[in-house]
């Protein structure tokens, strides 16, 4: 996983406190608790349930592997007081578990093994190697899975290592790392898909793999994409291997750095370098070689807002038993402690589709999910190494619909000019008819091997017409300047429900508009707006919910002292001119809005808390090492980790401005 998160959070991230929702002004409306609640499943005193796999049994029973390398069988699992049966031991940090014809399958570090309670005494008695893939030692090269496919074979993802001095750079080392290896029962491997960095996002929905990645080099953000049999989902590490004659894949790295140069080198640090967004190559790769194109998202996941360190897929088979979301994707984050859902939908044969948050608050990092016998789903933590938001190292929960149905963007389709948006329950056609209640902005990321991407090519898409179905489900927006390839956020801010008036619970949806589909265009009066364009602008999450930990932080209001001089005297009327008026010193607030901005822009809120411990130090604890400005500026390009021993090492920032960094540091300091 993106370091497997280690790397991934490579910031000196600041966590900026979020824009109000609607929820957030009024304290009486329901939140994500109202109808998703966390149980909390008791863990027996000296068992370290580091969750790494987990799934359900045919018995009703839950089966959950541990980075320590047991396997536990939880009879009675939803119960006040479940019973942990060992199963097996001394295994390889298992990272994925699967049920199959009366044995579990896990992945090891090295092999897929087979485990079998031959007996019948409720302990595995034997445990067969699969297949073994080569291994160099490497402390990262953790491997994912299994995933089963439709013909009874698995799929399992491999991570890439990294470098020694260039540690953000990923290598694949040994043959494989960085690709999808299908294996089957009889132990017979062939490479399947290669380009991925941390791949422990799989899942499959529908008979089909899908695969999550994490910010890092070579990719801009999380996502999810569709893979298929010979697919180059674009890191090109693994493509050390792909002339191997059993590789299905056409890519090769040349091809790659023909267009973005790798600046491979170990001996300095990465540079910032200004290539165009990933769908740029996307586009390049059609037109120059169309059977050797980089596999594009089928969703973006906007880091720091749906997660920063992207884990289990799965999707709601529960055919409404878990809510008004049946056959989406939920998609856990292990950084973020939280689930996203996600939506999909086909135009011109690709997937796209939009991201939204679902529940967060989960007591340690999400990383792996089933559904169990009872159609609750069952969601399996830890944190050891890797950081969370959610505060214990390990633990086993489980997320239960209260019945309560939320009101919510149920679904978002693409139009020709525009998007439809489905909704939980029935809007209020007078807010959902007014356009002023709509905001809509687009951007994309850098596909280049800095680690991390910012947003750029940053747009406002003007709404010019909302027309509202008969029953109120659905509502029609007309947006202006639609990009193939961009993601666009659509936000319904000020639209209600028809019953009570609430607003939405989350009111942002991600749509990753790979495609713009064909047809006929709406057919109601338009207002006439022209959209605001920028280069780059900061993309700010504007639809958490009022109880996530994000919004739970009090917000800081740092003294004046060393932050800006007094005020110059007074001068006389007849000699003020405009040119000759000094400029006034920031207030506090002002200086903590510009920071909070800039924090958010370059997505670094997925690490650090104002006053409070997480990945990273809080604010107020590196204020208090009191580093000047300039001293920030350099540890911000070039982290020293030895500073902060306990910690997880943080990336090189260089893509950030030294004048944002400045900026930030001024706000941080303030905080003595």
């Amino acid at each position: 996983m993106k370091l497997f998160i280690q790397f991934a959070f490579g910031l000196l991230g600041f966590l900026a406190i979020s824009r109000l929702s609607a929820q957030d002004t009024l304290p009486n409306l329901p939140t994500e608790e109202t109808y998703y609640r966390i149980i909390k499943i008791p863990v027996p005193e000296g068992v370290v349930l580091e969750v790494g796999g987990i799934c359900s049994l045919p018995n009703g029973n839950i089966a959950a592997s541990t980075r320590r390398g047991d396997v536990w069988v939880i009879e009675n699992p939803a119960s006040g007081r479940p019973n942990y049966r060992l199963f097996a031991k001394g295994l390889h940090e298992i990272l994925g578990l699967v049920y199959k014809d009366g044995s579990l399958y896990c992945a090891q570090r090295g092999e897929l093994t087979k485990l079998t309670d031959r007996d019948g005494d409720g302990v595995a008695d034997r445990y067969e190697t699969v297949y073994a893939w080569p291994i160099s030692g490497h402390y990262h090269e953790y491997t994912f899975g299994p995933k089963l496919l439709e013909d009874g074979s698995f799929l399992v993802t491999g991570n890439v290592s990294f470098g020694n001095s260039d540690w953000w750079s990923g290598k694949s080392i040994v043959p494989w790392r960085g690709w999808t290896m299908r294996i089957t029962p009889d132990g017979k491997m062939e490479p399947w898909a290669a380009g991925m960095r941390s791949p422990c996002g799989i899942g499959m929905v529908d008979g089909e793999f899908f695969y999550g990645d994490n910010q890092g080099d070579w990719m801009g953000s999380g996502f999810v994409a569709q893979v298929n049999k010979g697919d180059f989902m674009g890191h090109p590490a693994s493509l050390e291997w792909a002339d191997r004659p059993e590789s299905p894949v056409k890519m090769r790295k040349e091809l790659v750095f023909k267009q973005v140069d790798p600046r491979d080198d170990p001996k300095r640090k990465p540079e910032y370098i200004a290539e165009e967004p990933m769908t740029t190559i996307y586009e390049m790769g059609h037109k120059t070689y169309p059977d050797r194109q980089i596999k594009s998202p089928a969703v973006w996941l906007p880091h720091g807002i749906l997660g920063v360190s992207t884990s289990e897929i799965i999707a709601d088979e529960t055919g409404g038993a878990f809510g008004p979301f049946a056959g989406q994707m939920l998609v856990g984050d292990q950084g973020m402690s939280k689930i996203a859902r996600v939506f999909l939908e086909k135009v011109n044969g690709e997937y796209q589709g939009a991201s939204f948050d679902f529940r967060s608050g989960f007591r340690s990092g999400v990383l792996r999910m089933c559904w169990g016998s009872d159609q609750t789903m069952y969601v399996g933590g830890t944190n050891r190494g890797w950081g969370s938001t959610g505060k214990e190292p390990y633990g086993l929960e489980r997320l239960m619909w209260t019945g309560q149905i939320p009101f919510e963007m149920k679904a978002v389709r693409a139009m020709p000019d525009g998007f439809e948006i489905e909704f939980t329950q029935p809007v209020d056609k007078a807010s959902a008819e007014n356009v002023e209640n709509y905001l809509a902005r687009s951007f994309n990321y850098k596909y280049h091997p800095v680690y991390g991407s910012p947003t750029v090519q940053y747009q406002e898409n003007a709404v010019r017409g909302a027309k509202a179905s008969s029953d109120g489900l659905r509502v029609r927006i007309v947006v202006d300047s639609l990009r193939a390839g961009f993601v666009h956020v659509v936000q319904p801010e000020g639209v209600r429900a028809a019953q009570g008036g609430l607003p939405l619970l989350h009111n942002s949806a991600y749509y990753t508009l790979n495609n713009i589909p064909s047809g006929p265009k709406a057919d109601f009066p338009l207002v006439a707006i022209k959209p605001k364009i920028t280069e780059d602008e900061p993309l700010a999450d504007v639809g958490t919910a009022v109880n996530t930990p994000d919004n739970q932080m009090k917000e800081a209001r740092p003294s004046t002292e060393g932050m800006a001089s007094k005020p110059a005297a007074k001068t006389p009327a007849k000699a003020a001119t405009p040119a000759s008026t000094p400029a006034k010193p920031k207030t506090p607030a002002q200086i903590e809005k510009e920071a909070l901005a800039l924090i958010n822009k370059h997505t670094c809120n997925a690490c650090h808390k104002t006053n409070e411990r997480s990945v990273g130090p809080a604010y107020s604890e590196v204020a208090k090492r009191k580093y000047t400005t300039a001293q920030i500026v350099a540890l911000v390009h070039a982290p020293k980790p030895e500073n902060w021993p306990g910690y997880t090492p943080m990336a090189p920032m260089v893509q950030v401005p030294k004048k944002d960094i400045e900026k930030i540091a001024i706000w941080i300091n303030s905080l003595r």
